[in-house]
């Protein structure tokens, strides 16, 4: 394995058969941090969707059991009276993660669901810009317009998991 402007190559199926043309190449390996809505499946769905192209990813997320993400800091720390430092504590213990899975990867995508204001996605999507990562957002068309500065700063928006399975497959080719 080599490494390359901090990515690494892997000799895959020296000769794979795409669309009837026989190409001789690698595939790149990427980190991808998957952020934003919890409550559906769309993560499985894209970690599905890779393994079954045999992409070789590493892919981070933060803690999606929402109770468990609620609670931590009381937990760790010990009880609050007020719920403002409960969340507080729960907030910054969470950030040691998502801010460091975030650093870590090669690139992120952000889902936003249609259910729930998810102020962290919005929130993670600007760290990674800020740090100067690539970001593909995952929604759908409802809510074009309430995300068009996330998405004007996105590389991609996309609709479904499978598009996001459909990106890393191509730029996974070398």
């Amino acid at each position: 394995m080599t490494v390359f402007e901090k990515h690494s190559w892997d000799q895959v199926n020296l000769f794979t058969y795409n669309a009837r043309i026989i190409t001789l190449g690698y595939f790149m390996t990427y980190s991808i941090y998957l952020s934003g809505e919890i409550h559906s499946n769309w993560r499985e769905q894209i970690q599905m969707g890779l393994e079954s192209n045999h992409l070789d990813t590493k892919i981070y997320s933060p803690v999606t059991d929402h109770e468990d993400s609620d609670n931590v800091g009381v937990e760790i720390l010990g009880a609050e009276k007020k719920p403002f430092w409960k969340d507080h504590k729960a907030a910054k213990i969470n950030a040691l993660r998502t801010t460091t899975l975030i650093q870590r990867a090669d690139f992120v995508v952000v889902r936003f669901g249609d259910k729930y204001r998810q102020w962290n996605a919005a929130f993670d999507a600007g760290f990674a810009i800020g740090l100067g990562k690539s970001l593909i957002t995952l929604h759908g068309p409802e809510l074009t317009h309430a995300l068009k500065e996330i998405d004007g700063a996105a590389l991609a928006v996309t609709e479904t998991p499978q598009q996001v399975v459909d990106i890393i497959k191509y730029i996974s080719q070398a």
